[in-house]
Order: structure tokens, then sequence, then C-alpha cells
């Protein structure tokens, strides 16, 4: 059977179905009315039956029971009596006012019971009662005819929509069909087409998942590399800190060298001050000699001219004679004397000049020191702060290396993340390609069933 005569038939069906569905839910409501009606004269007959029992002198308490619940269910509804609730304006003000007029007949009934001579009254409170139910039946049989009319309007309404419906639905399962043998067509044709170009895609997503496979591996290696060039970075950075504190130190020497050899050449020229000091004196005892010397040769030409005029004087002047002999002994020793200390004063100058000479060249070698250990200072500093340079510039490259390799070892996570996608991604695409295929399969047996 071809699938457009099926659904022709399926819809009609839902149709008709929707049809008696809206009917029989009037009916139900119809039924329900019917029951208020029934439910309506209960609620009048019962009523004069209990007054006459009551007037009678028969009590039926269980009918008032009855009674109440009726009278109630007309009002709030009763699933046991399949009642719904009262919802009609007119009915529902007439039901209140028999609820209210049956509380006062109760009153009147238990009165009765107690007197019988109260028979006049509650007759004519039952006749006001059954006018009031009468009413309320009245109203009741009102709401079930306008409900019944309105049914009957209904099912004409509905059957003549049903019929057209049916031919509405006989037009369009036909376009309907067309529709569906065109859409067939079409999904055949675009199903091999996609199936086409799925096949392709899987064999690109194939090769870049062995692309992506192989540039994972590559920055796996890319990774390792790093993490040993990030450690030599760091060692060469621990060497330079070394050396750093080696340079720091030798700074450090030289400068106490450069203290030491400052306080050295000040010690030099105190010396060579003291040497040029003692040559003065050296100097002035020379001229005090020489002083010396001159006046043992006065005295020793005084003595011998002493000596001849005690020789002219005879016997008288021989005391004399020997004074002057022992004055110019005297004087030819402080002579002698004289020109010893001149000796070693010219032996002390000479060696004062030699101690001043070396003491000059100490003054100058010093110097020439002082010169090469403050050079030796301003090329330690330039080593400290070259090694500084490198120690920075070794920090420097391990912080990179580091920062490179962590890069690195995320964009390796990114890459096997990458991976992993291109895979799912291949599988996913796999299994486009056979849901192609069953989708082609499908679209050629709906060719043939429409």
């Amino acid at each position: 059977m071809k699938i457009t005569t099926q659904l022709q038939g399926s819809i009609i069906g839902i149709a008709i179905i929707a049809i008696s569905g809206l009917i029989g839910t009037f009916s139900t409501s119809s039924d329900s009315d019917a029951k208020i009606v029934n439910q309506s004269g209960i609620v009048r007959g019962a009523s004069q039956k209990l007054i006459k029992e009551e007037m009678a002198g028969q009590t039926d308490d269980q009918l008032i029971n009855k009674l109440d619940k009726t009278i109630d269910a007309l009002i709030n509804g009763d699933k046991e009596l399949g009642l719904p609730p009262a919802k009609n304006p007119d009915f529902l003000a007439k039901m209140q006012k028999v609820k209210t007029n049956w509380s006062n007949l109760k009153t009147s009934i238990a009165k009765l019971r107690q007197d019988p001579n109260y028979a006049d009254e509650i007759f004519n409170e039952s006749q006001e009662f059954f006018t009031i139910t009468n009413d309320a039946v009245f109203a009741a049989e009102a709401m079930y005819n306008r409900k019944v009319k309105t049914v009957k309007l209904i099912e004409i309404f509905l059957f003549t929509t049903e019929i057209a419906i049916i031919i509405a639905i006989l037009f369009i399962a036909r376009r309907i069909g067309f529709l569906l043998k065109f859409s067939a067509n079409n999904i055949a044709s675009s199903s091999t087409q996609i199936a086409s170009t799925v096949e392709q895609q899987e064999r690109t997503v194939n090769e870049q998942a062995s692309s992506v496979s192989q540039t994972t591996t590559t920055m796996d290696e890319l990774g390792s590399s790093s993490r040993q060039s990030a450690e030599q970075a760091e060692s060469s950075a621990n060497g330079a800190r070394v050396a750093l504190t080696l340079a720091e130190q030798g700074t450090q020497a030289v400068q106490q060298t450069m203290a030491g050899m400052n306080l050295l050449q000040d010690k030099v020229n105190a010396i060579a001050q003291q040497i040029m000091s003692l040559s003065e004196q050296t100097g002035q005892i020379g001229g005090i000699s020489e002083l010396v010397a001159e006046l043992a040769n006065q005295t020793n030409m005084l003595a011998l001219n002493a000596a001849v005029e005690a020789a002219h004087a005879g016997e008288q002047g021989q005391g004399f004679s020997v004074v002057a002999a022992e004055i110019r002994k005297l004087a030819e020793r402080s002579k002698t004397s004289a020109e010893r200390i001149k000796g070693l004063v010219n032996q002390i100058q000479t060696e004062i000049n030699r101690t001043v000479m070396v003491t000059d060249e100490g003054t100058k070698t010093v110097t020439q020191g002082l010169q090469l250990t403050q050079g030796t200072a301003s090329t330690f500093a330039g080593v400290a702060d070259a090694v500084n340079n490198v120690f920075l510039n070794s920090q420097q490259i391990s912080l990179s290396a580091k920062q490179q390799a962590v890069a690195i070892q995320q964009m390796l996570s990114a890459m096997k993340e990458i991976d992993l996608g291109a895979k799912e991604t291949a599988s996913g695409i796999s299994q486009v390609r056979i849901s192609t295929q069953q989708l082609t399969e499908v679209a050629q047996q709906l060719k043939e069933l429409v």
C-alpha cells in the first residue's frame, strides 16, 4: 500500500476520532445535566413525602439525611452521585434558596415532632418549599433543554465540519504525497553528495589526525629539549653566581691591598722625611767637626807659639812650656777625633744618601704598585660587572627557558587534546558516513513507497 494512501486513511481516522470525542464530551455534559434534573425532582418529591409522613406522626431521619446530601451535592457537586458543582447562575441562586428554606423546614419539623398542633404552619411552609423546589427543577430542565439544543447544533456543525475536513485532507494528502516524492528524490540525491563529501572529509581528517600525532611527538621532543636547556641555563646561572661571589671577594682583596699600599706609601714617605732630617743633622755634625778641627789647629798654633815664648823665657817659662805641650797634645787629639768624626760623618752621609736613593726607589716602587693595584681593582670591578651581567643574563635565560618549557608543555597538552579531538572527529565523520549511507537507503525505500 502506498504511503499516501496510508496517510489519508490515518488522517481521516484521527479526524473522526477527534470529532467523536468532542461529541462524547458534550454528551457526557448533557448526561450530567439530566442527573441534575433528576436529583432536583427527587428533592421536590422526597420533601413532600417527608412532610406527609411527619404530619402523620411518622419520623424518617434517613430521608432527611438523604435530602441534606442531595441538596448539598446539587450545589457543590458529588462524585458518588455523578453531579458536578453548580455553575449556572440561575440554577445556583434557586438551589441556594432551596437550601435556606430546607434549613427552616427542618426546624419546623423538629417543632412538629414536639407539638402536633404545628401541623398547619408546617403545611404552609411545605407548600412554599414545594414552589421553591419546583422553580429549581424548572431551572434545571431549562438548563438541560438549552444544553440538548446546543449539542444537536454542535453535532450538525461537527458533521458538516467532518465532511469538509475529509475533503481537505484528501486534497492535502495528494499534495503531501507529491511533496514527499519530490523530497525523497532530493534526499536521495543530497545524501549521495553528502556521502561523497563525508568520505573525502574522512580522508582529510585522518590525514590531519596523523599530522597532529606527528606534531605532538615533535612537541614532546621539543619539550624535553627545552627542559634540558632550562636545567643547563640554571646551572650556568649558578656558575655565574659563584664567579660573581669570587669576583666580589677579589675586589675586596684588591681594595685591602690598596689600603695596605697606601699605608706603606705613607710610611715610606715618613721614613724618607726622617732620613732627610737625619742627613741635615749629619751635615750639621760635619760642620761642627770641621769647626772643632779648625779650633784644634788654632789651639795647636797657640800651643806652639806658647812653647816658643816659654823657651825664650828660660827656666821661668818651663811650667808654661809643659802646659803648652799638654794643650798641644790635646789639640792634636781633638784634631784627630774631629777628623775621625768627619770621616764617620762622611760615611754616614754616604749611607744616608744611599738610603735616600733606596727610599726614593721604594717610594717609586710603592707608587707603581699602588697604580698596578688600582688598575687591578678597576679590572676586578670590570670583571665583577661583566660577571654580574653574565649572571643576570643567565638568570634571564634560565627564566625564559623555564617559561618556554612551561609554554611548550601547555602547547603539548593542547596538541594532545587536538589529537584526541581529531581522532574523535574522524570517528564521528565515519559514523556520519555510515548514517549517510543508511539515509540514502531510506530515501530509496521512501521513493518506492510514495
